[in-house]
């Protein structure tokens, strides 16, 4: 637990693959936006240009080989992967933010160079409703516990039946894209 003010402290629980170190010689992009200062509608547009942008920035730290003859193929597919998790990550945090906080959504993307490739570790943080932590919580367990491709279907199923969050963003990221998910929870206790 983190001390933040008299009296208050952190509890920090992570869930999934999330990473809570980054080697200290790396790059990484941040954002910070104040969800309160404009309707989420009109959020949309820039949220998807946030995205984008991104993406083309990661493209810039994709190993080059001028013989790999699917060298242009892999980096346009690179490119949407990174668009596509990038835009749901942040559209996720500004959809379930709690406004009635000033807590601004931070959004960003880590670089983890390997040897002959780059991994892009994108996060999303932000706020939520006091009452919705359960809910998340039961997601989680039941995301880490179930097959994606088997949820997925039932989450199909489901969000015909009811209005409301279906999950499917983060389904088709793991699905599609082989992401590999994480969350970390920070409770305020007074």
């Amino acid at each position: 637990m983190t001390q933040i003010s008299t009296g208050s402290t952190i509890k920090a629980e992570s869930f999934g693959n999330f990473i809570c170190d980054f080697p200290q010689e790396h790059d990484f992009l941040e954002l910070s936006f104040t969800p309160s200062s404009r309707p989420i509608k009109e959020r949309w547009r820039s949220n998807r240009l946030s995205a984008h942008f991104f993406a083309d920035y990661f493209t810039n730290f994709l190993p080059v080989d001028e013989n790999e003859p699917n060298q242009e193929q892999r980096i346009k597919e690179s490119k949407s992967a990174v668009s596509y998790v990038a835009n749901e990550l942040l559209e996720n945090a500004m959809k379930f933010n709690d406004d009635s906080y000033n807590y601004k959504v931070r959004f960003g993307i880590h670089f983890l160079n390997e040897t002959d490739s780059v991994t892009a570790v994108i996060f999303a943080s932000n706020s939520i409703k006091p009452g919705s932590e359960e809910k998340l919580r039961a997601f989680i367990a039941e995301l880490l516990a179930s097959d994606p491709h088997e949820m997925y279907i039932q989450q199909i199923e489901k969000s015909a039946e009811e209005k409301g969050s279906s999950g499917l963003g983060l389904l088709t990221m793991i699905n599609d894209y082989s992401a590999k998910i994480g969350w970390k929870l920070e409770t305020i206790q007074q």
